[in-house]
């Protein structure tokens, strides 16, 4: 009998990292793979979906305008639990630290089917930073039956909570298999606004959208851009902002009509993929790009003041710069005044995978299931 396999996800980032997985398992006879997404983020999830050609069997389109946490959250438990009650499988995969991710792995707790969680063990090990992913992904951890760690720091964080080692799979991260996939030397950008952009020069990509930096963090980060592009000339921001209108009301106002800063309406992912190659320096509070760019050769200074992706840090990938003005704008003058500096971070190894990790995480599922013997060798740097 085949394995039934429903993975379970709701915004663009978990998308994107699931897709390659979708395609290993349903290569794979051993297993019967569908999907079921909640829509938590709706017109930027749809993209991803039409881009890797992923039709769901569920769908509970739960995005409501200016939606709270509880909201949200009880919407996806209630639409889950039928789902699984109703269709059960064999199994759930659930990716990262959303919502979505807890209540799926509440819904499959309520009605005993086994959770694999993707991209496990990643922790800042302070409650409310990040506000509420760091919840999300401890609580889901607490839940899950097989835990596909994406490298040995992670692995360690679950050991720590008392997570058996037997259950915890190194995969190396599967958002590494999905570049493979988008990036492209000849690639032609086909939003239009981004088209028409001179991409002359040094752009620096910015993506910002964390919970916690809405309002005033997010104000400084913006008047950290304005002073960036004041002082050096050949510098040019490109800034898909996201739909969220809370983020919106702050981006807008400060950046619009401001010389060598271009405001974009969110991009499709293979777009956004293809500009961070191109790009020189990538300015973000997300914790998928932090991943993604050093891959892609890029550096990357985050936005937070701290992240459950310290392997970047400690690779020399990544770089945490605060929330402040004063900090941003430091930090990044130094690397974009240093060539020393810049290129230490650009060639450092990126310690998030070599692309096989969704191989991995089909095979540490048939160990599970006891359709293989041996273990997947694990992902180590």
């Amino acid at each position: 009998m085949t394995i039934k396999v429903f993975t379970v996800f709701g915004v663009r980032p978990e998308a994107i990292k699931m897709a390659p997985v979708i395609t290993e398992l349903a290569r794979r006879p051993e297993f019967s793979v569908a999907a079921c997404v909640t829509g938590q983020h709706r017109a930027m999830l749809d993209q991803v979906l039409r881009l890797f050609q992923i039709e769901p069997r569920y769908d509970l389109n739960i995005m409501r305008d200016r939606q709270t946490l509880p909201e949200t959250f009880s919407r996806a438990v209630l639409g889950l639990d039928n789902i699984f009650r109703e269709d059960r499988p064999d199994i759930i995969l659930v990716h990262g630290d959303t919502l979505t991710t807890f209540a799926a792995s509440l819904a499959a707790f309520f009605n005993q089917v086994p959770v694999g969680h993707v991209e496990a063990g990643l922790r800042t090990h302070h409650k409310y930073l990040p506000f509420p992913e760091e919840m999300n992904r401890k609580l889901t951890g607490a839940l899950a039956d097989i835990h596909f760690a994406p490298t040995l720091t992670s692995r360690d964080n679950l050991l720590c909570e008392g997570i058996k080692a037997e259950s915890i799979y190194v995969t190396g991260n599967t958002v590494i298999d999905a570049l493979a996939t988008t990036v492209r030397a000849q690639y032609v950008f086909h939003d239009p606004a981004l088209k028409e952009l001179p991409l002359a020069g040094r752009v620096l990509l910015v993506e910002v959208h964390r919970r916690e930096n809405w309002g005033a963090p997010m104000g400084e980060m913006c008047q950290a851009l304005l002073d960036i592009v004041d002082d050096l000339p050949d510098v040019r921001v490109v800034f898909p902002v996201h739909l969220n209108p809370v983020v919106r009301e702050v981006v807008m106002p400060l950046l619009s009509g401001k010389e060598r800063i271009h405001l974009l309406d969110p991009l499709d992912t293979d777009d956004f993929h293809n500009l961070m190659a191109k790009s020189y320096l990538i300015l973000t509070d997300s914790g998928g790009l932090q991943e993604e760019a050093p891959a892609l050769g890029v550096p990357v200074l985050v936005m937070r003041n701290n992240t459950e992706r310290p392997e970047a840090v400690q690779a020399g990938t990544v770089v945490v710069v605060g929330t402040s003005r004063q900090g941003i704008v430091e930090q990044t003058k130094r690397l974009l005044k240093s060539t020393e500096a810049y290129l230490a971070m650009q060639n450092a190894v990126n310690p998030y995978g070599d692309g096989q990790a969704s191989r991995r995480v089909a095979e540490g599922l048939l160990h599970y299931f006891g359709r293989r013997d041996e273990r997947p060798v694990e992902w180590v740097v």
